[in-house]
């Protein structure tokens, strides 16, 4: 990947704001992807925290807010690592837009070496961008800035599947992780929820739920399992705005397929919270009725609840 540059149109981002984006995802109040800007998924952050730690729930960066998350322990919002061949290890393919030409790949992995680091580091291509100069080279040992979201612990369940445990590895999830006693999904506020046993929010993440046409169901489920990298039968009789030309398909696994790198089957047949190949639309887009969270979250998400674990679905 010497030949690579990480130069094109800087985006505008304020330092301030991505260090808040930073502390917020290590907290685990996840704001989505960390860009500097304001937004929707920020806001929805922070009324999570406030929200957890007994503070005015107001959705902006107040100074009780502010002093509070200072008082979690302040890290800085940018450091600059060295990228390794195992950082930039492929293979990369472009991903078809049809799944019967999906289905024909090895995997569905990353596109380029930019699109890894923008996962690796809870972020987009464009946003490394930003944070760099242009004349930054991408290549092993070349030094790049990145959002501060290294895992904090690397201690994975050595009975996990290695590809997992390097999947976790690779987007920065720490091994040590609150347990979920439930999961609440609110549809009105487009966010996960996770509760411990003593009802106390303890983490939460953007999500993009349902659409008009597959409506989020509404009610009481439960989490039966969790498959991890997983392949995806692809059903167009399942996907209302499916090609009538399209035929049943088993695609590969990979970050860059439909469910990303998890899928957490809940008792709600057909459904389940999953991962996204487009992190920078959670919130933003509608889903065919499942629960999409950026593959981090779901990927962090996955660690916190086990089969059985109550999942309320609330308008």
């Amino acid at each position: 990947m010497g030949g690579a540059t990480i130069a094109a149109q800087p985006q505008a981002a304020s330092p301030e704001i991505l260090s808040l984006q930073v502390q917020l995802d290590r907290l685990g109040f996840g704001p989505g992807v960390i860009d500097g800007k304001k937004g929707m998924s920020l806001a929805g952050a922070l009324r999570g925290f406030q929200k957890a730690n007994d503070l005015k729930v107001t959705g902006e960066p107040d100074p009780a807010t502010i002093d509070a998350i200072k008082a979690k322990g302040a890290v800085p919002g940018v450091i600059e690592v060295t990228l390794t061949a195992a950082m930039l290890a492929g293979p990369f393919h472009a991903i078809p837009k049809k799944e019967g030409d999906q289905a024909k790949l090895p995997a569905l992995g990353y596109a380029n070496a930019m699109e890894k680091l923008g996962e690796m580091f809870h972020t987009t291509p464009a946003a490394l961008i930003a944070l760099n100069s242009p004349q930054t080279r991408v290549g092993v040992g070349a030094k790049i800035k990145v959002p501060n979201v290294l895992a904090a612990e690397r201690n994975y369940d050595p009975e996990l599947k290695p590809d997992w445990r390097q999947t976790l590895d690779m987007l920065n999830v720490s091994s040590a992780q609150p347990k979920a006693a439930k999961i609440v999904v609110d549809k009105s506020d487009g966010v996960l929820m996770v509760y411990d046993e003593g009802d106390k929010l303890i983490a939460q993440f953007p999500a993009t739920m349902g659409s008009g046409h597959d409506p989020l169901p509404i009610g009481s489920w439960k989490i039966n399992g969790a498959s991890y990298n997983p392949t995806f039968h692809y059903n167009p009789k399942l996907f209302w705005d499916a090609s009538s030309s399209d035929k049943k398909a088993l695609l590969p696994p990979g970050p860059n397929g439909p469910v990303g790198v998890v899928w957490l089957d809940l008792s709600k047949e057909h459904y389940g919270i999953h991962g996204t190949p487009k992190p920078e639309n959670i919130g933003r887009t509608e889903s065919h009725g499942c629960i999409r969270l950026t593959n981090w979250d779901a990927a962090r998400l996955a660690m916190m609840v086990k089969p059985g674990t109550p999942a309320i679905f609330q308008p």
